[in-house]
């Protein structure tokens, strides 16, 4: 992406919306250390976790075998063998969402405090927006590559895991219900601090993809990817938090512009970002989403 990208955002906080925002190398000030040096904990644990689920397999054929011949003593071994390591995996994700769920009230903190804007607090904390945006290509990253296995632990734990598990989009659903709460347990905070934050955070996206002389700095497509992703989260826990949501025509989240970078791009590699958009947002068949939005989404 270079070292510096400069992104053009909407004038949210009366001022010129001009900077430089680096997701590839900001390194922490000393202001922003203690809360990066938390965070940081997290995301190296959340390449650890990737890396788990992509060489998931699951034990859907063992399971399948047991239940058809639940007379034969070594294929019911044989699935209980595949099945219990499955249930520790199993575990150690869902309680790697809910560090991650405080990994991210620290940062909305730390970006939305009244100290400054939203866009000031993007631009002079670059290193806590660059961890944003990581948990954010994390978190749909994971639901691309989830599980759906059952799993048996304590009844308590695994009434909570179903829950999790249950979900279309786990993870997502963790973090747009963790913002939300951020949001309600703040009441001293403007909303539109928080607001603010994700949609200018959207606007920085957006604007690097559809910008030739910007997009052609990424040093790898792997940087597309990582800004699509976190373009498409920060639409997502916008439109949970916003009580109009992101598609209403008074969002500051241009949304036409946002599919139209979507869309742009390989249907292969956006077609579950889309769906994303589709099926996990809040207010997208509302009213108030106009038809140009839900056609270009292909919602009825």
């Amino acid at each position: 992406m270079g070292n510096l990208i400069k992104v053009l955002t909407r004038d949210i906080d009366n001022n010129a919306g001009n900077f430089f925002l680096d997701f590839e190398n900001a390194q922490p000030t000393e202001a922003e250390r203690a809360v990066w040096v938390q965070v940081n904990e997290v995301l190296m644990e959340a390449l650890a976790i990737l890396d788990d689920l992509q060489s998931y397999n699951g034990a859907g054929e063992e399971i399948r075998q047991a239940i058809q011949n639940p007379s034969e003593d070594q294929v019911q071994e044989r699935a209980w063998a595949a099945v219990v390591p499955l249930v520790g995996k199993l575990k150690k994700f869902y309680e790697f969402s809910l560090r991650l769920e405080g990994s991210l009230h620290g940062l909305l903190k730390a970006l939305t405090s009244a100290r400054c804007s939203p866009t000031q607090h993007l631009e002079q904390e670059q290193a806590l927006a660059r961890q944003f945006a990581e948990i954010l290509h994390f978190t749909l990253r994971f639901d691309e590559l989830k599980a759906e296995e059952e799993n048996e632990v304590n009844n308590e734990l695994a009434n909570r895991m179903s829950l999790f598990y249950a979900n279309a989009t786990p993870m997502l659903k963790t973090l747009s219900d963790a913002t939300t709460k951020f949001v309600s347990d703040n009441t001293d905070l403007p909303i539109e601090n928080t607001t603010d934050c994700l949609c200018t955070m959207a606007s920085v996206c957006k604007v690097m993809l559809e910008t030739p002389e910007y997009r052609s700095r990424f040093a790898s497509e792997d940087t597309v990817s990582f800004c699509l992703r976190v373009m498409v989260g920060v639409i997502i826990l916008y439109d949970y938090v916003h009580p109009a949501g992101a598609f209403v025509k008074s969002s500051k989240i241009e949304m036409k512009g946002c599919i139209k970078v979507l869309k742009d791009q390989p249907q292969s590699s956006v077609e579950g970002l889309l769906n994303a958009l589709r099926y996990t947002t809040k207010h997208l068949n509302d009213e108030t989403t106009s038809k140009q939005i839900k056609n270009m989404l292909q919602v009825n």
